[in-house]
């Protein structure tokens, strides 16, 4: 079982006011596809905004390696890697049984890119799932919102698509 590492700070943005509605509780932005250097900061963030982390949901794609186990301030957690789970989904799971639901932003984003994702998705009224975040920022508004609406079934409005857009840019 990987031993934790700890690395800086974790790139992190969650919505504020803890809402049990939202669909992403925010965004994610880690230094590196290692699961064990960046989880252990991830975990302790969380912990401290919502409540200890028993187990985290991962993406089987996107991650160096796929440890089942990581030891994280004196308590082991669970690590699941399902190839159902979306490349851009994090679900973090807490001991008071609430899911923490978080965008992963690739490594290599540029930083403008990255900061606008996890404004979105740290946004109470944010409809985009977390794989069309990135598309949705590099799209254009018309494009995104056909691509949105097609993909969420006709539930997603171009014009809230578009107004999540701007207010990611400013």
């Amino acid at each position: 079982m990987p031993l934790a590492s700890l690395s800086p700070s974790p790139r992190l943005r969650l919505e504020p006011t803890g809402s049990s509605r939202t669909l992403l509780d925010g965004g994610w932005w880690p230094r590196s596809t290692d699961p064990v250097t960046e989880l252990p900061g991830l975990v302790l963030a969380i912990d401290t905004l919502r409540g200890p982390v028993t187990r985290l949901i991962l993406s089987a794609d996107g991650w160096d390696t796929h440890p089942v186990r990581l030891a994280v301030a004196g308590r082991i957690l669970r690590l699941g890697y399902f190839t159902s789970q979306p490349l851009r989904l994090l679900t973090a799971i807490c001991a008071n049984r609430s899911r923490v639901d978080l965008l992963v932003v690739p490594p290599d984003t540029t930083a403008a890119a990255a900061g606008a994702a996890m404004i979105v998705a740290a946004t109470a009224t944010n409809l985009i799932r977390a794989q069309h975040i990135p598309l949705t920022l590099s799209a254009s508004p018309v494009a995104a919102a056909e691509d949105a609406w097609e993909d969420e079934g006709g539930h997603l409005a171009g014009s809230r698509l578009a107004s999540l857009r701007r207010q990611a840019i400013r």
